[in-house]
C-alpha cells in the first residue's frame, strides 16, 4: 500500500521556513513522528502494554469516591511528570503500591510520552534484566545477553518494572547499586515501579497479620531487596508516587470497558 506523502515537506522530512527574509530548513512534524514511532518499536515494552496511555488509565473505583479522586490526582501527577521532561532536580520516577494498582500501566504511559518527544526509552522487567545480565557472564550466552547491562546502564530513558521482586543476593545487590548509582551520578533517566514497602512513602512496615491470629509481621522492605544504598540513590533522583490501596487495576480496568 502506498503511503501518504506529508503535504508540508512532500515527503523529503524537512520544511522550508522563510523568517525576517532568511530561508532555513526545519524538520517536519512528520519525520518526528516517524522517529518517535521507530523509538516506540524498538523500546520493549511487552504486548499486554503497548497501548498503555494517560488517555485510558481507569480511575472509577466502584463505590469509593476518594480512591478515585487519589487515582485521577496520580495519574495527573505522572502526566506532568512526562510533560514536562526531562526534570534536571529529579529526573526519575518511582511507582510505589500493592500488586494490581495500576502502577505499570502509568509507568509505561510516561514512558511512551516521553518517547513521543523524541527520547529514546527502554522497558525491563526488573528479574528478566538480572537473569539476562548473569547468563551474560556465561561463555555460551550470546552477544545480546553480555549486553544487557551496558543498556540498563546506558539506556536514555529507563523503564525497570516490579523493581526488588528478586531473592536477595549479594551479586543482585551489587548489580542493581552499580546500575542506579550510575544513573543518579549521571543524571540518567530512571522509571521504575515496585510492589514493596518504604516507610518513607507512608507504608506500614510492622502490621499485625491476619493469617496468623494477629501476629506482628514484618514486611519486607524495597531497601531489603536492593539494598540501602541502592534505595537512598533511588530517593534522592526520583519523584516518589504512592498509589492508593484499591481494588485489582485489571478488575477495574475490565469493569470499565
Amino acid at each position: 500500500m502506498a503511503q501518504d506523502i506529508c503535504p508540508l515537506c512532500n515527503g523529503i522530512g524537512f520544511k522550508i521556513l522563510l523568517r525576517d527574509g532568511i530561508s532555513g530548513a526545519e524538520r517536519c512534524e512528520c519525520a518526528l513522528e516517524s522517529r518517535a514511532a521507530r523509538l516506540e518499536e524498538q523500546a520493549g515494552i511487552p504486548l499486554l502494554y503497548q497501548k498503555a496511555s494517560f488517555d485510558n488509565f481507569s480511575t472509577t473505583s466502584k463505590d469509593n469516591e476518594m480512591a478515585r479522586r487519589e487515582l485521577s490526582e496520580i495519574r495527573m501527577m505522572v502526566m506532568t511528570y512526562a510533560n514536562k521532561f526531562p526534570s534536571e532536580s529529579q529526573p526519575g520516577l518511582l511507582l510505589i503500591g500493592e500488586p494490581g494498582t495500576g502502577k505499570t500501566h502509568l509507568a509505561v504511559a510516561a514512558l511512551r510520552r516521553i518517547i513521543d518527544k523524541g527520547f529514546p526509552g527502554l522497558f525491563f522487567d526488573y528479574q528478566n534484566l538480572l537473569d539476562r545480565i548473569r547468563s551474560g557472564y556465561n561463555a555460551a550466552s550470546g552477544a545480546s545477553d553480555r549486553e544487557a547491562y551496558r543498556f540498563a546502564m546506558d539506556a536514555e530513558v529507563l523503564l525497570l518494572d516490579d523493581l526488588g521482586a528478586h531473592r536477595v543476593t549479594e551479586w543482585v545487590e551489587d548489580t542493581i547499586t552499580s546500575i542506579i548509582t550510575y544513573r543518579c551520578n549521571n543524571k540518567k533517566p530512571l522509571i521504575a515501579t515496585t510492589n514493596l514497602p518504604d516507610a518513607d512513602a507512608g507504608d506500614a512496615i510492622v502490621r499485625r497479620s491476619p493469617d496468623t491470629a494477629g501476629q506482628i509481621e514484618y514486611r519486607t522492605t524495597l531497601a531489603d531487596r536492593i539494598g540501602g544504598r541502592a534505595r537512598s540513590r533511588l530517593f534522592e533522583m526520583c519523584r516518589v508516587v504512592k498509589m492508593p490501596l484499591v481494588e485489582d487495576y485489571r478488575l477495574r480496568k475490565s469493569a470499565a470497558m
